[in-house]
């Protein structure tokens, strides 16, 4: 079956088959905005032994792919944890290798990105990153602005927490009173205010947490955590979480129709 048929399955409009075990599932049940936590770069690199770069490398390879899968399933939003604030730690050599990364993707991906449809929105703490870097996303963004069958979020530079504090800090600046502050308030300013809360967050490399990704955003999120290194992680990897998210109930903190929590 090729892919693009096997996802429009997928998204609900009604299948018998083992595909779903026997079940059926309504349109819905395809997460409009999908998280992605690519971790395992480097333990894939190292198992070949190659520097960390190549694995890093390999891992844009997966997630082109995923890219790719995302749109056939319909997903509208997806979100990608590509470089985090605390990834400052790491050696230098790495993280200049990954803005260099960044720069080449940029220049090699968005005219693709582009032809799809796809807008391409950054966010982070985007100030502290050089200033060529930084032209290279704005243009990116600006080129992709008025697409509109997927938006690609990439989180670089960025941290849940951090995220929260610079809302906060903004709706102080504006002069908001204690009563005024609330959940609305906050959300809209947060990185980008017309993201969705996502439905579904996949963590790659067997690792089980959110190693500080959206946080806010993440509160009523299911997960699905996968033992694949992110190079390795596929279009059927992906399929496999959406339907692992397709066959679950989601309440947000109410009950079923027969009472059960």
């Amino acid at each position: 079956m090729r892919l693009a048929q096997w996802f429009r399955d997928l998204r609900g409009r009604g299948r018998g088959d083992s595909f779903f075990g026997g079940r059926r599932y309504p349109l819905e049940r395809v997460p409009y905005h999908v998280g992605i936590i690519m971790d395992g770069n480097g333990r894939w690199a190292a198992r070949r032994r190659l520097g960390v770069l190549a694995g890093h490398r390999a891992g844009t390879r997966a997630l082109k792919a995923t890219v790719k899968a995302a749109l056939a399933a319909g997903v509208r939003q997806l979100t990608v944890y590509s470089f985090s604030t605390e990834n400052w730690s790491r050696p230098p050599d790495e993280v200049e290798g990954l803005m260099r990364l960044l720069g080449e993707m940029i220049d090699a991906e968005v005219p693709e990105l582009d032809e799809q449809g796809v807008r391409l929105v950054f966010v982070g703490r985007l100030a502290d990153l050089d200033a060529p870097l930084r032209e290279k996303i704005q243009a990116a963004q600006e080129r992709t602005k008025n697409n509109s069958t997927m938006t690609l979020y990439v989180a670089f530079n960025y941290g849940g927490r951090t995220e929260v504090i610079d809302a906060v800090r903004a709706l102080l600046a504006e002069g908001v009173s204690p009563e005024q502050l609330d959940e609305a308030a906050v959300a809209r300013h947060l990185y980008a205010p017309d993201m969705r809360d996502p439905d579904l967050i996949i963590r790659t490399s067997g690792e089980l947490r959110l190693s500080n990704f959206l946080l806010w955003e993440s509160a009523y999120s299911e997960l699905y955590f996968s033992d694949v290194l992110w190079p390795d992680f596929d279009e059927a990897e992906f399929a496999r979480a959406l339907r692992d998210y397709a066959s679950r109930e989601r309440r947000f903190g109410g009950r079923r129709a027969d009472g059960v929590a």
